[in-house]
């Protein structure tokens, strides 16, 4: 396996990835037709403008040893009151799931911003996604704060974790 950096080219995967998790994770927490519309095309463009902010946007990309990509996490920069940076993201495949892949990501993301100079770090997790908040609780993560989203009609509670030191999340 190996994990690396993202270009350009490699957002049209990057966004396969991003709507096949969605599709598999949230169905039962979102409603169908929300997942129904999701799009390749649609998720280029998001990915893309994420690139393009101004916040010190990356993406770290996970392929196996075929050099399929089975998953990704991207990271900023943020101005929040408590935390510096952020895991905007981490998707994987349903295969890729409970294989470490997730916590090489984000030890990945760790690393770089620390190479940046931001030694904090939170994401968002939907408080329905069971499997993902026990994911970052024994990563470490803190619960501190709570928000909703909409997504399709429906409003769901998110919940943020965090990490004061992001050198306990550097795996070696």
């Amino acid at each position: 396996m190996e994990i690396r950096k993202a270009s350009k080219e490699d957002i049209k995967v990057v966004s396969r990835v991003y709507v096949d998790s969605w599709k598999n994770t949230y169905r039962g927490l979102v409603p169908d037709e929300y997942l129904d519309t999701l799009s390749y095309e649609e998720a280029e463009t998001k990915w893309i403008a994420f690139l393009k902010n101004e916040n010190e946007p990356f993406i770290f990309i996970a392929s196996n040893d075929a050099g399929k990509m089975i998953g990704f996490a991207s990271g900023q920069r943020i101005d929040e009151e408590n935390f510096d940076g952020e895991l905007y993201s981490l998707y994987l495949l349903k295969e890729a799931r409970g294989l470490g892949i997730g916590r090489l990501l984000v030890s990945a993301t760790a690393k770089h911003l620390i190479e940046k100079g931001i030694y904090s770090m939170m994401v968002w997790v939907m408080k329905q996604n069971k499997s993902g908040l026990g994911f970052y609780e024994r990563m470490g993560g803190k619960e501190y704060t709570h928000r909703t989203s909409m997504f399709g009609g429906t409003t769901v509670e998110d919940v943020a974790y965090g990490w004061k030191d992001l050198s306990e999340l550097c795996i070696e």
